[in-house]
């Protein structure tokens, strides 16, 4: 899931700075997961603003909205009466969201309440951790479904740094060196002679690196209309 926290609210009553009526609207999906834009969170959130604004003399208006997933566009065509009466629309989504909402809705401005970090999960409460970067090209069937990318701090893709130290990263030592995990994994599976072999420089090309990514399954599409010429 997408992983993010919320902003600090005086980063975010400077942002509001200059309007006058907000709609705050979560996400019930993966920030209402890791507790940072779910329906508890937008309540809170509006909460707050309206008791800054109020101890500072600002009039502020909150109103609050929930959708399902804000990236996409038919969970927030509900929103379009709601948002015309507001001069501004302040996302507790990922980027994603944001940006959806503001694409879906460019009259208004449309801003972020929260960082997103990271494609992450639970490993224990109140904790979540980093376990993938969206390279698109996944090793983890080399690796003991162990990412060298996301887990270890110098994408290594042939064993562990020489700072490695008793299975502890060398960059945070709170952190475990992901080779170390992977060299476990492979010995408990049996599979040790696969990490032997030489991995040669990773293909980065499906990666960030290379721009806006775009993901096209012509089996879904819908086809074009021809256009009437008469």
């Amino acid at each position: 899931m997408i992983v993010a926290e919320r902003k600090p609210l005086e980063d975010l009553a400077r942002m509001l700075e200059g309007h006058g009526k907000v709609l705050a609207v979560g996400c019930g999906t993966c920030v209402t997961v890791c507790f940072a834009g779910g329906r508890q969170e937008v309540a809170a959130l509006a909460a707050s603003l309206r008791m800054k604004a109020k101890i500072s003399g600002k009039p502020l208006e909150v109103s609050e909205a929930m959708v399902q997933r804000q990236c996409e566009h038919e969970y927030v065509d509900g929103l379009a009466e709601q948002v015309k009466k507001h001069d501004a629309v302040l996302s507790l989504g990922c980027g994603v969201g944001v940006q959806m909402l503001a694409e879906h809705f460019p009259q208004v401005r449309v801003l972020p309440a929260l960082n997103t970090l990271f494609m992450g999960m639970p490993t224990e409460q109140g904790v979540w951790e980093e376990r993938c970067q969206g390279c698109g090209n996944c090793v983890l069937d080399k690796t003991g479904g162990i990412c060298p990318v996301s887990r270890c701090a110098k994408q290594l893709f042939n064993g562990p740094c020489g700072g490695s130290q008793n299975g502890r990263c060398e960059v945070d030592a709170s952190i475990p060196c992901a080779w170390h995990r992977i060299w476990e994994r492979a010995e408990a599976m049996g599979t040790l002679e696969a990490l032997m072999q030489i991995e040669p420089p990773k293909d980065w090309s499906t990666s960030r690196d290379g721009g806006q990514r775009r993901l096209v399954r012509e089996d879904l599409r819908v086809p074009a209309q021809p256009k009437d010429t008469q």
